[in-house]
């Protein structure tokens, strides 16, 4: 499966916003974001001066989207594309299938810490849908479905603590906590209202209809 394997601090400087890929470092001091607030290379303070165009301002928030929730180019275009497709509005459209991933889940869940790590535990085996094994990052959960950490995964280190924090936790509407704190259920589709996501989907509706 292809993936980013980059600094993943710079794409959040590129986008002049943090996008949740470090965990807990995000929000604090050591937040790059935080220490040094414009794009990353010798002459970025020098460009951010100049005007960016419409289109410059309609790819800067496709990209946001994608890094936000760890998509590639080609992947993203298909979720799109699925979007348009469907009924409704495009761009809340797409919102819902990406927070309906269940790497998403899992992160929302706070099973992990970042939605990098929740699809490394994903790839390893560590979560079921509805009883059984799932370990593609990319699979789209529907309502009344229930995603349950592995019962041989919860006595590693990640998942303890995790299980342990879960009392003070706040899942958005549509997940829903089983009296197992290792178990959730999504409870409805995500509206928009639900997503907390800063995004203008409606510029990236424009790029891509351009």
């Amino acid at each position: 499966m292809a993936r980013y394997r980059g600094p993943v601090c710079k794409l959040c400087r590129r986008e002049g916003v943090q996008l949740a890929l470090k965990g807990a470092r995000c929000g604090t001091e050591k937040c790059a974001q935080n220490r040094r607030a414009y794009a990353p290379g010798e002459r970025s303070q020098a460009h951010a001066r100049r005007r960016i165009s419409d289109y410059g301002v309609q790819l800067r928030e496709k990209q946001k989207l994608k890094r936000m929730y760890g998509v590639l180019e080609r992947q993203f275009r298909r979720y799109f594309e699925e979007a348009e497709r469907r009924p409704g509005i495009t761009g809340e459209t797409l919102l819902q299938l990406l927070e309906r991933r269940l790497d998403n889940v899992v992160w929302r869940t706070g099973w992990a810490v970042s939605r990098a790590q929740a699809r490394l535990f994903i790839d390893q085996g560590h979560f079921a849908v509805n009883g059984k094994q799932v370990g593609v990052p990319s699979y789209l959960v529907n309502a009344n479905d229930v995603v349950a950490i592995a019962e041989s995964a919860r006595r590693l280190a990640p998942f303890t603590a995790a299980l342990e924090r879960a009392g003070g936790r706040r899942l958005p509407a549509w997940l829903q906590t089983e009296a197992d704190p290792g178990r959730a259920r999504v409870i409805a589709v995500p509206t928009r209202a639900d997503i907390d996501t800063q995004i203008q989907e409606g510029l990236i509706v424009e790029f891509y209809s351009r």
